[in-house]
């Protein structure tokens, strides 16, 4: 069934992360936690969402040679409105990710989208790639973000809001040393490239069947 697989591809098959290797500032940049990982997922998955079905709207209305700054314009709304609404709702959480929530704007993973699959695709399919497509990407930084607070700071962090922490500790410092390297910038690309190596893996095994 053709929705579903538009929906599911970007799970493993087509991850943004993991094999288009798209938004790596983001993946890299600000995954120093579980918690901010997951936010910036999330942010960057509303946006996509949004632009994918406001362009898939009014592609056929837009003139070629200006496709690409149209495409900005509502990209940027939208980012505006999630900057606006995390200010608002999650001052923690936006502090943290501060300048990368802008940058959601140049993301290629949503600039991508746009061009590639929502400008030629009916609206209902193009939500679905964009749902799909961000739930694979927010994952995929969890994953990082959760791999690196734990080893470089020994804890995982779910949730925060205000007053508000949901933090697992996994070891203590005093009988462990974390190894600081994972929450340093290092550690995102040793984190990635292991992640991506388990991927490949993964994959050849699946092939071998």
């Amino acid at each position: 069934m053709r929705a579903f697989k538009e929906f599911s591809k970007g799970f493993w098959r087509e991850n943004p992360s993991l094999v288009l290797l798209l938004g790596m500032c983001p993946t890299l940049a600000v995954t120093t936690s579980a918690f901010n990982g997951l936010g910036m997922g999330l942010a960057t998955t509303a946006v996509l969402i949004g632009s994918n079905i406001i362009i898939s709207l009014i592609a056929g209305f837009i003139p070629k040679k200006v496709r690409i700054p149209a495409y900005i314009v509502v990209i940027a709304t939208l980012v505006t409105l999630v900057d606006m609404f995390m200010a608002a709702y999650s001052p923690d959480l936006h502090s943290a990710l501060g300048l990368f929530i802008p940058l959601i704007v140049v993301n290629c993973i949503i600039l991508g989208r746009a061009e590639a699959f929502a400008s030629r695709n009916n609206v209902i399919y193009s939500f679905l790639d964009g749902i799909g497509m961000g739930i694979g990407f927010a994952v995929t930084l969890f994953i990082v973000g959760s791999v690196r607070e734990v080893l470089g700071n020994g804890t995982l962090t779910v949730f925060q809001y205000k007053e508000t922490i949901i933090q697992y500790v996994i070891y203590h410092k005093e009988a462990v040393s974390p190894a600081l390297v994972f929450i340093l910038a290092p550690g995102a690309f040793i984190t990635l490239g292991f992640l991506l190596a388990l991927k490949n893996y993964i994959d050849n095994l699946l092939k071998a069947k």
